[in-house]
């Protein structure tokens, strides 16, 4: 199984099938970042929420990934500043939904089904995911990078997601350990979630390039770490939303650089 394990990380971590198409939320009235797949019908579709004092530039890379294995990803530009609401961010990743499933994207060739939609986001917008997935009975599936409480609470919304979850903690993050934030969120989900370590990886790891906001909080970009949770937010959201199965032996063991570290149901998770 290791193995294999290794096999699907290195597949799933390299660029997929489909040509990447790049776009302006802001077109249709949102501030933010589209990226789909060329052309499609029925596709999924995933909301991705940023970091605290995060821009959506700064995970271009693993939302053009997404896209190349056949997602539609939308990533709202709202709420970056200091004083960001939770709740409204969250409500924005709501929006971004409705955009992919309501506007015809790209030339008219690609259509989002409502019935595969996902969330997913990096610290603060792992935690506005779950507050996003608690109020929208669209969501499918949940996933969180070094994900922190929020306002109203994470942990609280938690109990109310009743559908997939993968939670990706640092093991260097110091300013959201997971001890306080990734484990009690995964101990609250009220439906199958795993939850898994990247040792290597610091707060910042998720984020890509440079950004003054290295300045303020802990760590830096660092590609093993943005590697690794390519290559996992894949294998869950091909096997959550798309019925993919191909991920399967990479969510269900560990790997070089991550582990799973706690865990409910997650057999449930890997034949979700």
């Amino acid at each position: 199984m290791a193995h294999n394990a290794k096999k699907v990380l290195h597949e799933l971590a390299q660029r997929g099938p489909h040509e990447v198409l790049h776009g302006d939320l802001a077109l249709v009235g949102l501030p933010g970042i589209v990226c789909t797949p060329r052309s499609g019908r029925g596709l999924a579709a995933i909301a991705f929420g940023h970091g605290w004092l995060q821009p959506p530039r700064r995970y271009t890379r693993l939302l053009r990934h997404l896209a190349s294995w056949g997602f539609v990803v939308a990533a709202p530009a709202t709420h970056t500043g200091p004083f960001a609401s939770h709740r409204l961010f969250a409500a924005d990743l709501r929006t971004a939904l409705d955009v992919c499933v309501g506007v015809r994207l790209g030339d008219g060739g690609i259509s989002v089904d409502e019935n595969r939609l996902g969330v997913a986001g990096h610290s603060m917008g792992g935690g506005c995911a779950v507050l996003a997935a608690a109020e929208d009975p669209r969501v499918r599936a949940v996933a969180g990078m070094a994900t922190t409480e929020t306002m109203p609470s994470a942990i609280a919304a938690a109990r109310r997601v009743s559908v997939p979850g993968l939670q990706l903690s640092a093991a260097t993050d110091l300013l959201a350990p997971a001890r306080a934030n990734a484990e009690p969120v995964a101990s609250a989900w009220g439906g199958p979630v795993q939850l898994r370590t990247l040792r290597k990886a610091g707060h910042l790891g998720f984020t890509e390039g440079r950004h003054w906001s290295e300045l303020l909080l802990q760590g830096k970009s660092h590609y093993g770490t943005q590697r690794l949770a390519r290559a996992l937010l894949t294998a869950f959201f091909l096997r959550t939303l798309t019925g993919d199965k191909r991920g399967t032996p990479l969510l269900s063991s560990d790997v070089a650089g991550s582990s799973i570290d706690g865990a409910h149901s997650t057999g449930a998770l890997a034949a979700a």
